[in-house]
């Protein structure tokens, strides 16, 4: 008995978060009967949430009075920002003492705190103690030097700075001509034609930043970011934030206080990303010196040798920011017993998004809740947004049970409560189920905004318990898309931007076509999907039946091998346009070519066709006739099955609608948590049911097919 209690405290004390956990932080594969009641009752760790800015002489009366009045309007979680005008400046100690006297408010109403890991924007400044007290740690990048203009024939000779790594050549007839330093010096003797000589150095250079230390207010930048590439630059980051607020309210973690939000972290600025060690891990990574290329980086058009060897470039960077700033701070956070979360930036434009943060599911692996963006107009009625599945998708990959938006920041139109909630309906029938909603200035401020945003209205709180039941509904079980559409990234390195429109269209045509999917990505189909008698399973206990391949430049040689091994136990692949041309190992240096294989569907076309629907596997939503508008998404529960259907258009549509899942089919309405039995429709088929489905405008519905008990 003494040696059980001792192995027990030993436990205890040496792995004290997972005795911590809490339920939200994992899948949870409950009962119909325990999702009705969460549906009812739904959790406040669910609860949509919204930005709270701390703008003006932020005091405890005004911590207490924002507090009960976010609460009236349905919200039970804030996400606290660092507001301008704070009597407490960012990060001090009373600053620290505010923050957990507002933790403990929330504790006293049940309500959940979240906190933005910066003072504004993007993460990553400490509110401008990198650049105060650690420049050594700040962002850095290859920068383009001076371009000397060199006819042919002459010989040109340049006198060369510390920090210049590399020279190139361009001919106007378009050749490319690597030149090497000797030493400090460069001398090269032109070859016929017009040349313009580029150099490039690495120096100290950021993305601009918006500070509430800042006293113009501008986002410029004063305040340098830190170097994401390097891990100590982020261990400092976490001990001047995170492990502050451990100090001040650590017993409230993964209690009243959630987790730390990253906002748009990346490279936005026109250079390339350096790190100081980044050319040994380079050689250590690929095989090969990249220094004799890097001025090549900077020309446009590059032959496809210098363009693999930047693609191999963008592969090393993206790697280190995974590992060097995503995954530190996620395993922080998870020691810590609370969730990293975070959106990056141009989550709607691939070709924008692996130019300045390299990979997004790569950056999402290891990130607690991944999330979108949606600002300006990213998401509204005129035009098809389909990005929020890139969060969802990383979140189902990964195990992971919940995905966020941050939606309507700097909103191009001023929403009514039935537009935003358009918009969050759209993006929750993608998979997002944890919605936060922008922004709520402390009262402190003085600022009574006019007219008054649609989460100040009265009709509000009403939508509020609608969306926090749908989200507690659509973490509840497992996802159960059957479909995996591969995702591009290396490809758009590569420099092919028509995988992107590839993959965008697919993705289109399968939503309006009532066929779900998840993107995977080249790192989950190489290392996290599980090969099985069912199909390809992710760590979601997901199983993909059929991939979907876009017109793509280049897959891994792991990737291609996979795909042929899936093929031959019976998997369903299907390639758009052709298979592709270039098959690398390891290094896009080395290439082969793609030997097809014959299990594989090739669509010409590059579109979903009635061919390509018949290969599919058998869909677990069939409507009697086309409905375009109508999307929807689906989770299995241990005995039922769970749909969101949301008609994103204006006109009403009445349907038969023939779903996974035999049994007592029911409606489960969002606005009261009630649920009614619906009619079935006779179907001789074990395992489908049919219904009814009718919605008006912008209208949706929960469905759920309860298995008969077991006998």
């Amino acid at each position: 008995m003494k040696k059980t209690i001792l192995l027990n405290t030993i436990f205890c004390l040496c792995f004290p978060s997972l005795l911590a956990q809490q339920p939200w932080q994992s899948i949870q594969h409950v009962s119909v009967t325990a999702a009705a009641e969460q549906f009812r009752n739904p959790p406040p760790e669910n609860s949509i949430t919204i930005w709270w800015g701390w703008d003006g002489p932020v005091d405890e009366e005004v911590i207490k009075r924002d507090l009960d009045l976010i609460k009236s309007y349905g919200y039970n979680a804030v996400m606290l920002e660092a507001g301008y005008g704070m009597t407490q400046s960012y990060l001090s100690e009373g600053w620290c003492k505010l923050v957990a006297f507002a933790v403990e408010q929330a504790r006293q109403r049940n309500m959940r705190v979240w906190i933005e890991d910066e003072g504004k924007y993007p993460s990553g400044f400490a509110g401008g103690r990198f650049s105060a007290e650690r420049p050594d740690l700040r962002m850095q990048a290859l920068i383009k030097d001076k371009t000397y203009e060199v006819a042919g024939g002459s010989t040109f000779n340049l006198r060369i700075a510390g920090n210049v790594l590399s020279a190139a050549a361009a001919g106007d007839d378009g050749r490319i001509v690597l030149l090497p330093l000797a030493g400090n010096e460069l001398t090269w003797t032109a070859p016929p034609g017009n040349w313009k000589v580029h150099t490039v150095y690495h120096q100290y250079k950021t993305s601009p930043t918006r500070s509430v230390n800042n006293p113009t207010r501008a986002k410029d930048t004063t305040a340098s970011l830190f170097d994401y590439l390097n891990p100590e630059a982020t261990r400092q980051f976490l001990n001047w934030t995170h492990e502050q607020y451990y100090k001040y309210f650590g017993h409230e973690f993964g209690k009243t206080f959630m987790g730390v939000m990253g906002d748009e972290p990346d490279f936005s600025f026109s250079h390339i990303p350096w790190t100081t060690a980044i050319t040994n891990e380079f050689r250590s990574r690929k095989g090969y010196d990249v220094t004799p290329y890097l001025a090549a980086f900077f020309l446009n058009p590059l032959p496809d040798s210098l363009q693999r060897i930047k693609a191999d470039y963008w592969d090393v960077w993206s790697g280190l920011f995974k590992e060097n700033f995503f995954d530190v701070q996620a395993e922080w956070c998870r020691q810590h017993n609370i969730e990293y979360i975070v959106h990056l930036n141009h989550e709607e434009k691939a070709s924008g998004l692996v130019r300045s943060e390299g990979d997004f599911f790569r950056n999402m692996r290891n990130v607690g809740i991944p999330g979108v963006d949606a600002i300006w107009s990213q998401i509204w009625m005129d035009h098809v947004a389909d990005y929020p599945k890139l969060a969802s998708s990383a979140a189902h990959l990964f195990g992971k049970p919940r995905a966020f938006s941050e939606s309507f920041a700097a909103y191009t139109y001023k929403p009514t409560v039935a537009q935003a909630k358009w918009v969050m309906d759209y993006q929750l029938v993608r998979g997002i189920n944890l919605v936060q909603n922008m922004f709520w200035s402390s009262t402190a401020s003085g600022h009574t905004p006019d007219p008054l945003p649609f989460f100040m209205t009265d009709s509000f709180p009403r939508v509020a318990s609608y969306i926090n039941r749908v989200s507690i509904l659509l973490t509840l079980g497992k996802p159960a898309a059957s479909i995996a559409l591969y995702y591009p990234t290396t490809s758009l390195w590569l420099g092919y931007e028509e995988a992107d429109t590839s993959v965008l269209d697919i993705a289109n045509d399968l939503l309006e076509r009532q066929r779900d999917f998840d993107f995977v990505d080249e790192q989950a189909l190489t290392s996290v999907l599980a090969q099985t008698a069912d199909g390809l399973k992710n760590l979601s206990d997901q199983y993909y039946r059929a991939v979907i391949v876009p017109d793509v430049s280049a897959l891994s040689k792991q990737a291609y091998d996979r795909l042929k091994e899936f093929a031959s136990g019976g998997g369903k692949v299907i390639s758009m346009k052709a298979m592709p041309e270039v098959i690398y190992d390891k290094t896009f240096t080395r290439v082969s070519n793609a030997e097809p294989f014959d299990e594989a569907l090739i669509e010409s076309s590059g579109r979903i066709t009635g061919k390509v629907l018949e290969f599919l596997p058998q869909p677990d939503v069939v409507f009697d006739k086309a409905a375009p508008s109508v999307k929807y998404t689906h989770r299995s529960l241990p005995d039922a099955e769970v749909y969101f259907f949301f008609n994103e258009g204006t006109t009403p549509v009445n349907v038969i609608a023939t779903v996974k899942g035999a049994g007592r089919a029911e409606e489960w309405d969002p606005f009261t948590g009630n649920n009614a039995e619906l009619k079935a429709l006779p179907l001789k088929d074990a395992l489908y049911s049919r219904v009814n489905l009718s919605l008006g405008r912008w209208e949706s519905k929960v469905i759920v097919v309860v298995n008969p008990p077991k006998i």
